[in-house]
Formats: C-alpha cells, structure tokens, sequence
C-alpha cells in the first residue's frame, strides 16, 4: 500500500469492506481444467492441462496480454499445483513427477518423484518439499547439482494434499485426506523427517486439508472437506486452534488467501463461489457467486493484491476489481 496516495487508500478499503467490485472474465478455454495460479509483479502464471502459462497484466491490473510470454512444459499428464521460488518455477503433475523450470531461461528439468501423482509442492530456502496420492511426503534439494535426489521419504498412511514450508525453515506441514490417519494437520522436521506433533483432534473421517499456509513460524491457516477455516497457533495450543470460520452452505474449502492482517479470502465447491471475511468477527462480510448453477465449478485458487482478486475456475479465469466497481 506505500506506493498508494493516501486518498486511493482509503477509497480501496471501503470498496473491500463494502463488497463493491467489478466482475470480469479475464481468460476463458475450452474444456474443462483444475487450475492453479501465482502472482509475481505484473505477471501471472496459470497452469492449463500439462502447461504453465505466464501472462503480462496490462498497466490497469484488470486486463491481461492474452497471449503468453512465456509457456513451461515437461509433464506428460496435468500440472497438479506449483510455486514460485527463487527465480524458479517448481511444479507437480499428475504423471508423479516434479519439474524444476528457470523463470527467466529455457533450464527445465522433471524428475520422477511419486509413484502416484504428486498433488503439492512448496519451495524455500533452497528444499523442495512434495507430497502424493500415494501416501507420501518427500525432501528434496533445489540445486542443480542433486535434482532428483531425494532427502527423506515420509509416510504420512494417507493421501496428501497440501504442504507448506514453515518460514524458519525448519519444519512443514502437511495436510491428508483423514481417512487412514486420524489427524489431517501433522507437522514434521524438515532436517529429520520426524514427526514433531499433529494438530487438532476428533475430526471426522474425510476431514481432508485441501489448503494450508503459514503466515508467520507459529501461525498457520488450514481449510478443507470438513467446511472449516482454522486458524492455529502452535505457541498456545496444538490440539486446538484459536479461531474458525465456517462456510454457511456446508460447502467445501478448496483454497484460502490473506493479506496477513484482517482480511480473508476464500473459495467454495459450488458456484464459484468467494467469500470475504473479516477475522475478528465469525460471519462472513461478503460473498460473490461468478458462476450460474449451469456451469456451477469450484474456485479451485485464488490471490488478490490491494486492487484486485483474481480466482481460477473450471473453465475461465476471473477478476474481481475494486479499484473501478
């Protein structure tokens, strides 16, 4: 927000709290896809079938360049999720391999990491960590020299299907499908592969964790099938978080997003369904449908800057401005 005029400022911030945005369809594609997506300066980079394609915004943030700059392949079957990292793209797909591209050269390399297919990954500080269908969870470095070799294999007797690297670097979580493992949410040691704890108890079977993120080394987000935000915080208590926000249809959790203060953003199972909350209050602020019940689709990701959220459906990519509503 430095960069923003005062007066901006402070028009923005009303348009957020009192939901008033524009809908627009920023990219449409034939058939139906999971996508996934990050956000790098004025660039976005969107991952369709076994590609990822980087696009350039135009100066208004609202409108891209719809052809790609750049196109990154190398998976056989469907990119699955993938993150930016240290001028790197790490990817992971469906034919259980993790590809490793440069952003700003040809450098590509895909190595077989999972039996099954790899549903997560995350980057930092040079580890690579990935999790799989096939009940694992795996270290590996990012450079050159040792792509491929892997560090630790975990078995976590569940299906992964979100990790995330602790910002100290020394842990990640991950988050399965509790349904051969009684707790979704379990921490480990990223230099070890030890369990450190697991936290929350008595969920239900089939209480899986679509989504997880850290916002600071003892704090953490978690979304999923049980229709719950939670919200963690390991300095005062494991077992039990200290917040949650539940979606009022009894919808699925497929993403989150926060801007590390107040605001959250999330994506529903049907709809397209955003929801906006406020943290310091249970109910949700606002909620916007971008599907009709025809086409109804999951938000499958989500990210949003000061002016504008972006979320990725099954067959078309929005934007919701709230600097020109």
């Amino acid at each position: 927000m430095a960069s923003i005029p005062v007066k901006e400022r402070v028009k923005l911030s009303q348009n957020w709290r009192l939901g008033r945005c524009r809908d627009r369809i920023l990219l449409k594609w034939r058939y139906s896809q999971m996508p996934w997506m990050q956000l790098q300066d004025a660039s976005l980079y969107l991952s369709q079938a076994n590609f990822i394609l980087a696009y350039q915004f135009r100066p208004d943030g609202a409108s891209l360049n719809r052809r790609p700059f750049r196109v990154f392949s190398g998976h056989d079957e469907d990119v699955c999720h993938f993150v930016l990292a240290n001028s790197h793209i790490v990817s992971a797909g469906g034919d259980g391999k993790i590809g490793v591209h440069k952003i700003h050269s040809t450098f590509t390399v895909k190595y077989s990491a999972h039996e099954q297919e790899v549903n997560c990954v995350d980057c930092k500080g040079g580890i690579i960590v990935s999790g799989s269908r096939d009940r694992t969870a795996k270290v590996w470095p990012l450079a050159s020299g040792r792509l491929g070799q892997c560090l630790h294999t975990i078995q976590t007797e569940d299906r992964v299907w979100s990790i995330a690297i602790s910002p100290l670097l020394s842990s990640f979580v991950t988050g399965t499908a509790c349904c051969g493992h009684f707790s979704p949410l379990r921490i480990w040691d990223l230099n070890s592969g030890q369990l450190i704890t697991h936290l929350g108890s008595d969920f239900p079977p089939g209480a899986g964790v679509l989504d997880v993120m850290y916002e600071s080394p003892s704090t953490l987000l978690s979304c999923g099938y049980d229709t719950y935000v939670r919200y963690w915080d390991l300095r005062t208590s494991t077992r039990k978080c200290v917040m949650e926000w539940e979606e009022p249809h009894d919808s699925t959790f497929y993403c989150l997003q926060t801007d590390g203060n107040h605001l959250l953003a999330t994506g529903s199972s049907y709809y397209g369904l955003v929801r906006l909350w406020d943290r310091r209050q249970r109910a949700c602020l606002h909620a916007f449908s971008l599907t009709s019940t025809p086409l109804s689709s999951p938000v499958y990701c989500l990210r949003f800057t000061t002016r504008h959220l972006y979320a990725a459906l099954s067959y078309n990519l929005h934007v919701l401005d709230f600097q020109n509503p």
